[in-house]
């Protein structure tokens, strides 16, 4: 989509691909808050619910701001991108504690370590 646009951007690949792990990384945490959910000791997992909970829906954000290409630099897009890097650092490192005994979480770390370093690159070119 964002190639047929009638003012594209000079990072297009990093845009795309920081758009496309926000969306994967958004229904990875949604996905592993419920698995979380099903698992007989969720008491123990709240933090890593919430935190997959509100990664979710700042990559999904994420991803609406990216959908927007025109005027970058007067959009609060590289906040948007910042903010999105931090809660993905963050949720890694929640499941990341999980990663041994909850597959989920193993895989939800991984996604977002993805979209984090994704951030990272848009953030190169944008900021």
């Amino acid at each position: 989509m964002h190639k047929t646009h009638p003012k594209p951007v000079s990072f297009q690949d990093q845009l795309a691909d920081c758009l496309s792990a926000c969306l994967e990384c958004a229904h990875t945490c949604a996905s592993c808050a419920d698995a979380c959910l099903a698992e007989d000791s969720v008491a123990d997992l709240r933090g890593c619910i919430r935190t997959d909970l509100d990664c979710a829906d700042i990559c999904t954000a994420t991803a609406r701001v990216l959908s927007r290409q025109t005027a970058f630099g007067e959009s609060p897009a590289a906040t948007q991108v910042k903010a999105c890097r931090d809660a993905c650092q963050k949720c890694a490192s929640h499941c990341e504690a999980h990663r041994s005994h909850h597959a989920h979480c193993a895989h939800c770390a991984d996604a977002c370590n993805a979209c984090a370093a994704a951030c990272d690159r848009l953030l190169g070119v944008i900021d």
